[in-house]
């Protein structure tokens, strides 16, 4: 993660002459030089990468952690400033949904009620979820009811699968895009699409120094101020999130607007796309039907509703006997030929993701989606997409989600830091990747270009530090040249 470019072995001694930095790569000064090899001719290349990715990209990152550690503190912040409207006092007897999806319509009767969320705990309030045109576009009108007494303890704008309430939407926005949509989420897939690289680069330039014991590659040095100390903490600490960093980097590419198309587009080919629920009403009934990408077939028992809606309260009776069991579930409500659904949303382990599909006009079983018959692929993204949200295993993902941003707020601190400690320092110098075999130089050549298509920001970024490197190349070749002619 550092943006440093040190040319040098830190010692604790006077600084090293230009020969002693030599010696990095080939030898201890006063030893018999190591033979160069695959290490030795990469580094330069890895050094000067990092150096160019860390001081272009990492003001991105340092946004990108800044907001994301807000964005992990706000789960309890929203406990503390919404608390009225999300707790209630614990009572003897709830009323059934359906009175509190009324009472609900009753006090906003201009909105339509799409889904109901039962409070999970006691003392947790009803969360009926309106449509309204007087919240933003993609955003719900929560009505928070009392389960035991009708109350109506408040209305806030609720977004997403993990009901989102304004104080985390709104850093959920700034994280995501800064506020200034789809141009805005250029900003987080750059950074999100060279995470990954800075953090893989960094790992092996630490693992490759020359060091006396092993406990400092894990523990950071004390003694005085020194830049020797700083690059001990960035190391060590960069050393303990690198595995996080990079997990963040790749949950964080997959809803990505131009990589993420790309990895839904493999995923899908490999066969782990996520099913698809049927929950739809008349023309399947009697027949087999499929979950979309999903090879089990699940048969359609129910028809086009005849009479009256059964209900939600018998909707989620139906749904509980075809053994939808979690404390924690969303009721969507019927709507455009299709029935209930009824959804597990306990993301705590062991994980409870499990849905159901209710006709709405005799409460037979539509079809029934486990969890556990998604491909591992689509498994594997779901577990990381809600561990990057910070809905997966709740607190203790919030706290490792705001341990990671700190982290990587101060590598890219202590990054900075060790740049300005080197003034004016000897940077690494251009032409690296010539110091590199052929028979090294053209595979890597190919995986850099096909991650590059792959992953388009970071391709054609790379592509702008390649042009600023020769840029600033001809640049002193040019001053040189006047420097000898004058």
């Amino acid at each position: 993660m550092t943006i440093d470019d040190p040319a040098r072995p830190e010692t604790t001694e006077a600084p090293p002459s230009e020969a002693t930095e030599a010696t990095e790569a080939t030898g201890t000064a006063g030893n018999t030089p190591r033979k160069a090899g695959t290490w030795s001719a990469l580094r330069p290349l890895v050094l000067r990468l990092h150096f160019y990715a860390g001081v272009l990209v990492a003001p991105f990152l340092l946004v990108a952690a800044a907001s994301g550690l807000l964005y992990a503190l706000s789960f309890q912040a929203e406990k503390v400033i919404y608390a009225h409207e999300l707790e209630v006092p614990v009572g003897d007897r709830t009323l059934p949904l359906s009175q509190q999806v009324n009472i609900a319509r009753k006090v906003n009767p201009n909105g339509t009620v799409t889904a109901v969320w039962p409070g999970a705990e006691p003392d947790a309030s009803t969360r009926v979820l309106m449509a309204d045109p007087d919240v933003p576009e993609g955003t719900s009108l929560a009505v928070f009811v009392d389960p035991y007494t009708g109350e109506v303890r408040g209305q806030l704008p609720s977004f997403g699968s993990s009901g989102a309430l304004p104080l985390r939407t709104w850093i959920d926005g700034l994280h995501a895009d800064l506020h200034l949509g789809e141009l805005g989420r250029n900003y987080s897939e750059l950074a999100a699409s060279w995470l990954w690289v800075i953090a893989l680069g960094g790992l092996l330039l630490w693992l490759g120094r020359r060091r006396k014991n092993r406990r400092a590659l894990f523990v950071p040095e004390g003694g005085p101020k020194s830049r020797r100390r700083t690059l001990s903490w960035h190391g060590s600490v960069g050393l303990w999130a690198v595995t996080g960093l990079v997990l963040l980097s790749a949950t964080g590419l997959t809803w990505s607007r131009y990589a993420g198309e790309n990895i839904g587009a493999v995923q899908d080919g490999l066969g782990g796309a996520t099913p698809t629920l049927t929950a739809t009403l008349g023309g399947a009934a009697g027949g087999g039907s499929e979950h979309e990408g999903h090879g089990a077939g699940h048969q359609q028992t129910g028809t086009a509703p005849q009479g009256p809606d059964i209900g939600v309260d018998k909707a989620v009776e139906a749904a509980r006997a075809a053994g939808i069991d979690s404390p924690r579930i969303s009721v969507v409500l019927p709507a455009d030929g299709k029935g209930y659904v009824v959804k597990e949303t306990d993301t705590q382990f062991p994980l409870q993701l499990d849905s159901a599909a209710v006709n709405p006009a005799d409460g037979t079983v539509l079809d029934r989606l486990a969890f556990a018959d998604y491909p591992l692929l689509a498994k594997l993204t779901r577990i990381g997409i809600d561990a990057h949200t910070g809905v997966f295993l709740g607190l203790f993902n919030q706290l490792a989600l705001a341990a990671l941003a700190l982290s990587l707020i101060l590598l890219i601190l202590w990054g900075y830091r060790m740049w300005w400690q080197r003034r004016p320092g000897r940077p690494v110098a251009r032409g690296a990747w010539r110091k590199v075999p052929v028979t090294m130089l053209l595979p890597l050549a190919a995986v850099t270009a096909l991650v590059g298509w792959f992953v388009p920001l970071l391709g054609l970024s790379l592509l702008l530090f390649l042009a600023v490197d020769l840029t600033l190349a001809l640049v002193a070749k040019a001053k040189a040249r006047s420097t000898r002619t004058a």
